[in-house]
């Protein structure tokens, strides 16, 4: 039965305000960074006035020592070590979970199901008790170490693993005298390749826009994320100067390495994507 012409454009319709939706915040971003600070309260808010936005980016780079600059890093360096262990965790345990006959297996399945409906903000303030308890806190390791363990990872690396990995072929390399560590590795890691990417996407784009860790962690400007370095700005503008054009610029300069990571992996997290909701 084919659609009516009707229902083609509703269903049109309702996509292209869903997608102006969700490009009004993103639009708002780039018009404001254009503005200056007497434009941004005097003219309309979604269409651009006069041009500032390389006095803006200037602004935003140099402003106290180039501190942005380090904020980008930080979270380029939290992101990507973060879900690289992460990935790595979530693959080797749901690959256990998936291909080994244990008792407990599936209390211990549903256990990880249950904490990945947890939401991470609930979990932040018993993180920081125990990493006060340790000596941890504004560290590195005090942002990277909690997101090393991602229940929801764990659950999509057993889906890979029961898709992606036959258990003729892990029977052909113990045959060969592969141990289970070599099998792993050297076959397993690379059938959930597409897999793995998909988590490492997921968790690099969770761990950049996550605020409440690092709120609880970190104490020290320097070693602050994008997203709180953007906080501490809006803090000041609430005691000080008004720094709005700082903090809109900066915003819009934060979701650049996002979309640049999204596009350059979007071949790899659709198909890993397509093959979990197969499962």
């Amino acid at each position: 039965m084919r659609p009516s012409r009707r229902g083609i454009a509703l269903t049109t319709g309702l996509l292209v305000l869903f997608l102006l939706y969700s490009l009004a915040p993103t639009w708002f971003l780039l018009v404001a960074s254009t503005k200056s600070q007497t434009d941004l309260y005097s003219t309309f808010g979604l269409w651009f006035s006069s041009n500032h936005f390389a006095d803006n980016m200037r602004a935003v780079w140099d402003y106290h020592d180039g501190v942005f600059g380090r904020w980008i890093f930080n979270s380029v360096l939290y992101s990507t070590a973060g879900a690289a262990g992460s990935t790595l965790i979530s693959l080797a345990a749901g690959y256990g979970l998936a291909k080994y006959d244990f008792r407990g297996r599936g209390a211990l399945f549903g256990v990880i199901v249950g904490a990945s409906l947890l939401p991470s903000t609930l979990l932040a303030f018993p993180l920081y008790l125990v990493f006060a308890q340790i000596g941890l806190t504004n560290t590195v390791w005090a942002v990277l170490i909690p997101y090393f363990i991602n229940p929801f990872g764990v659950y999509l690396g057993k889906v890979y693993a029961d898709t992606s990995v036959p258990a003729e072929l892990m029977e052909a390399a113990r045959i060969d005298g592969a141990s289970e560590t070599r099998i792993f590795l050297s076959v397993a890691l690379r059938l959930m390749r597409t897999g793995g990417i998909t988590i490492f996407m997921l968790d690099f784009v969770n761990i950049w826009n996550n605020f409440f860790l690092p709120l609880f962690m970190l104490n020290g400007e320097r070693s602050f994320p994008v997203t709180l370095g953007l906080f501490s700005w809006v803090q000041q503008a609430q005691t000080s100067r008004d720094m709005n054009t700082l903090v809109l610029t900066g915003s819009l300069l934060s979701i650049i390495p996002l979309a640049v990571f999204m596009f350059a992996l979007q071949k790899y997290w659709r198909s890993g994507i397509l093959m979990g909701s197969l499962k």
